[in-house]
């Protein structure tokens, strides 16, 4: 049996044209019948550090007998110039989290994975308390299952009050041991009550990991890191797979 949650997350490879650049997680989201895959928004483009990628691949199992088998499906980022994803702002300025809509009729016909749908969003207004245990589901520095192309998972605890916006901005703070490639993981917290998950994939979906967060007045040399990560609040996803 492979747990559900495995197969939500993607490795995300991007590309310019043919030329290999980064890699990242994503992972799927199901809304309305239609399917997203979900990602860092800095993933997709970001100036400051001039990536530009033109299109990004995944990877789809395609055997639901054989986790050895997979294939890597190619999403384009651009049409006639203009960008096919979808990225949000609220009031604070932008939200670095991005989802484009995936063609299921281009799907391999046996793909096989699983999608967060609206029902296992976390409602920000609900009790989730300072230290909860999460999971971050990725590919940590590209790292994963070779053979069964299977993400691997770290522990997290909620670092800041879920209710309320650190510093004004849209993410809470997760304390996890997070390295590159794991920008655009889910961040979900298991359902222990199996009675009232939405169906067999009992987790809550509260937020995309994007970056580690570091204190402005670090010292390398006598300080360690803090281990903190902004994870930005899931429910923007509302926003994003809205139909246009």
């Amino acid at each position: 049996m492979i747990e559900p949650i495995l197969l939500t997350a993607t490795r995300v490879l991007t590309f310019d044209g043919t030329r290999g650049l980064t890699n990242a997680t994503g992972f799927f989201f199901e809304r309305g019948g239609r399917l997203f895959l979900v990602t860092s928004r800095h993933v997709m483009i970001d100036k400051p550090s001039a990536h530009f990628p033109t299109r990004i691949e995944i990877e789809l199992h395609i055997d639901a007998d054989n986790m050895a088998r997979s294939a890597m499906f190619s999403i384009p980022l651009y049409q006639d110039g203009e960008g096919l994803w979808r990225q949000g702002r609220d009031g604070a300025g932008g939200v670095d989290v991005a989802a484009i809509e995936i063609d299921r009729a281009a799907l391999p016909p046996t793909a096989v994975y699983r999608a967060f749908t609206p029902r296992h969003l976390q409602d920000v207004h609900d009790d989730v308390e300072v230290g909860t245990s999460l999971v971050v589901v990725g590919f940590p520095l590209g790292f994963h299952d070779t053979l069964h192309h299977m993400p691997v998972v770290r522990q997290a605890v909620i670092a800041s009050s879920f209710g309320l916006r650190f510093q004004g901005h849209g993410y809470f703070l997760t304390d996890a041991r997070t390295h590159r490639g794991t920008s655009g993981a889910p961040v979900v917290m298991r359902i222990t009550d199996r009675a009232t998950a939405p169906d067999d994939l009992p987790w809550k979906l509260l937020g995309v990991h994007s970056a580690r967060l570091e204190a402005s007045n670090i010292d390398a040399q006598v300080d360690e890191v803090l281990g903190l990560n902004c994870a930005w609040y899931a429910d923007i996803l509302m926003t994003l797979t809205e139909a246009a």
